[in-house]
């Protein structure tokens, strides 16, 4: 793995005093932490300790009742999931949700809507200058295609797929929005030793070519402490840690609760 590309900038999303409950159940209690531009940064922990809740946040699926989301200087607690990907969030989630019957570059262009203009009924008689959007788009998406590696399977109906491929279309749907912070829901999850390589090789050239910020959760310990910058460690809804992945790695209440080495 490449260890180190372009040094993170300015902080880009601070969060402060986050706090989740459903009914009685504590989700996240008093979170707060700063993702910088540029960094690939990992949210860790055991199964149950709140990562999804506090990405679901981030992106507006969640609203907590306590603290503020800070991203790019505006600071809010509420927000809709389309009002945060106007804003340059893009999102994969842990379950694949692609269009199973479409093919590769269809999912992928379904990415652009926020970018398209023309209206529903422009783009349906595809005349005059809804045409000329859609190639724009279309060879916009094809890029990506090119950048993934996924040339053969452009038009293969993604149900098709097999799971690693399918992951790295997800990837290009979320690619296509173009985001200044890409929010990353288990991304290796279910992958093969080889599948996990190429995703890593991926995120890695994301972050570096396109100076992509990268959030991500992830269970695998040798991926997030290879490609990450910085790390953050929830349990039980609460930060137990958090820094670059050598002082995560020698952090006992870390070791204590999720990595499970005995000393």
């Amino acid at each position: 793995m490449s260890a180190k590309r372009r040094p993170p900038g300015e902080v880009l999303l601070k969060v402060e005093n986050i706090s989740l409950s459903f009914g009685g159940v504590r989700a996240l209690s008093d979170i707060s932490f700063e993702i910088r531009r540029h960094e690939v940064f990992s949210i860790i922990g055991p199964n149950g300790a709140g990562k999804s809740s506090m990405l679901n946040c981030i992106n507006g699926f969640y609203h907590p009742q306590g603290g503020s989301i800070t991203y790019k200087g505006r600071t809010r607690r509420q927000m809709r999931p389309h009002e945060v990907a106007s804003q340059g969030i893009a999102r994969t989630f842990q379950n694949i949700a692609l269009f199973r019957g479409m093919s590769t570059l269809d999912n992928i262009m379904t990415g652009r809507s926020l970018k398209m203009r023309a209206g529903l009924l422009a783009q349906a008689i595809r005349f005059g200058p809804a045409l000329k959007e859609e190639l724009e788009h279309r060879e916009f998406c094809e890029r990506i295609i090119d950048f993934l590696e996924i040339e053969s399977i452009r038009k293969v109906p993604v149900g098709r797929l097999p799971y690693g491929l399918q992951k790295r279309v997800e990837l290009g749907r979320a690619l296509a929005a173009e985001p200044e912070l890409l929010l990353l829901d288990e991304p290796m999850a279910g992958m093969n030793l080889e599948e996990k390589r190429d995703m890593c090789r991926f995120i890695l050239d994301v972050n570096d070519e396109f100076g992509t910020t990268i959030c991500m959760i992830e269970h695998d310990m040798g991926v997030v402490m290879d490609i990450s910058d910085r790390v953050v460690v929830l349990d039980y809804g609460r930060k137990i840690g958090e820094g670059q992945p050598e002082e995560v790695r020698s952090n006992q209440a870390v070791i204590d609760a999720y990595l499970g080495v005995q000393h």
